[in-house]
């Protein structure tokens, strides 16, 4: 039971937070107009600083909120299992806001932290995804009723380190977070550290439901090696590893998937133009969907994760170029040997995750490849167990009633 002077402390640090925020609000005035005309802001700056076009939510709902496109796909093993009309989503970003858009109309970009203290409805649950740790968006939520859930919390190396300086913010912080929800034993003692309560380990929530084939290929006998997800300046490492890779393996395929729709044409071009100078023959799926080329260029949408599922080896994209990584969960699944840039930052949480994840810099490609044989095959070590979250929403919202 909180003391009196502990109370009158709880109080002094939200207003004291309060007006802090809305001094931080101010300053920042001239510069948020200013990039509210940039094409990447017009529609989340107005929205989140100007409540332009967003109302608040509708209130006795289940309010999720996540920041990226990547932890608004991820809630979705959980928000299937829930009442669609009982669903509310915020986001602070425009991919983001593009994806839960995708959950329920109720769907809004989260306002900057001190105008919450007049868009904020009563709510029967908040759940927040990992890190976005804004202390009035718990504290408001929950002084108008909601329970609060921090879910698939994690705690870095680097986060930790930092955060440890700040901790007296973060127990206030903690203090109006009823349940958390952590990816790992590491995690959960890192949190309560920082004053964290009733924390429960669940695994990493984004590894809860992979994508699975939705049909089956026909599996060549050869070595496959698919080039998935792959950006602006990667193609052609790969494709003159591959080239090292063929004098060795003679009879190797090639699956060229670039992550874009839009850059299908350009880096089509690129291959034939590459075929053509090194002798090789080349298909096009949309046109021949087997694997009897020497390179396959994987045209269309969808077919991905069945590929994977044929595969040997899988290259990785979106980190041999500073993007951020992909998930390469859905290719573990499946124990494919897998090898992928450093530049997988937006993935961390996934690549811990992974056993046997080989790492490599683009110019050292090659090399590893030729390696085939002694790179281990991939293994997902986490569980993940969403069901203790969904009992607990479905708890609130019983309660409630």
């Amino acid at each position: 039971m909180p003391t009196l002077h502990g109370v009158n402390m709880n109080i002094l640090f939200f207003y004291s937070y309060l007006f802090f925020s809305f001094l931080v609000y101010i300053i920042a005035l001239p510069f948020l107009i200013l990039f509210s005309f940039k094409s990447k802001y017009r529609h989340s700056i107005p929205a989140r600083f100007f409540l332009w076009k967003n109302k608040a939510l509708k209130p006795d709902g289940i309010w999720f909120h996540s920041c990226s496109f990547g932890e608004a796909k991820a809630i979705h093993p959980i928000v299937e299992m829930l009442p669609q009309e009982h669903l509310r989503m915020s986001t602070t970003t425009q991919t983001g806001f593009e994806e839960i858009s995708n959950y329920t109309q109720k769907s809004r970009y989260l306002p900057f932290e001190p105008l919450l203290f007049w868009w904020t409805k009563p709510q029967k649950v908040l759940v927040v995804m990992e890190a976005e740790f804004w202390y009035l968006l718990f504290a408001l939520a929950r002084r108008r009723g909601a329970k609060t859930l921090l879910i698939n919390a994690r705690m870095s190396d680097k986060s930790f380190h930092k955060y440890k300086r700040m901790r007296y913010l973060y127990r206030q912080i903690f203090g109006q977070i009823d349940e958390v929800y952590a990816q790992t034993q590491k995690d959960k003692e890192r949190l309560e550290y920082l004053g964290a309560k009733n924390v429960l380990i669940t695994g990493n929530i984004k590894l809860s439901k992979l994508p699975k084939p939705t049909r089956e290929l026909l599996k060549p006998k050869e070595i496959l090696v698919c080039a998935a997800s792959t950006h602006e300046g990667e193609e052609r490492s790969i494709l003159d590893a591959f080239v090292d890779f063929k004098k060795q393996e003679p009879s190797a395929r090639l699956v060229m998937a670039p992550r874009h729709p839009e850059r299908f044409a350009k880096v089509e071009k690129m291959m034939l133009k590459f075929s053509k100078k090194k002798k090789f023959n080349t298909q096009k799926y949309s046109e021949n969907k087997n694997m009897e080329a020497d390179i396959i260029f994987l045209d269309v949408l969808g077919e991905l994760v069945n590929v994977y599922a044929i595969s040997d080896i899988v290259i990785l994209g979106g980190a041999f170029v500073p993007v951020g990584g992909h998930n390469a969960a859905e290719a573990a699944q499946f124990g494919c040997k897998i090898i992928s840039g450093k530049h997988y930052f937006n993935q961390n949480d996934i690549f811990e995750a992974i056993e046997g994840i080989i790492i490599v810099e683009a110019y050292n490609l090659s090399r590893r490849l030729l390696q085939y044989g002694l790179l281990p095959p991939t293994k997902i070590k986490s569980k993940t167990d969403i069901t203790p979250i969904v009992k607990s929403i479905k708890n609130a919202i019983i309660t409630d009633k």
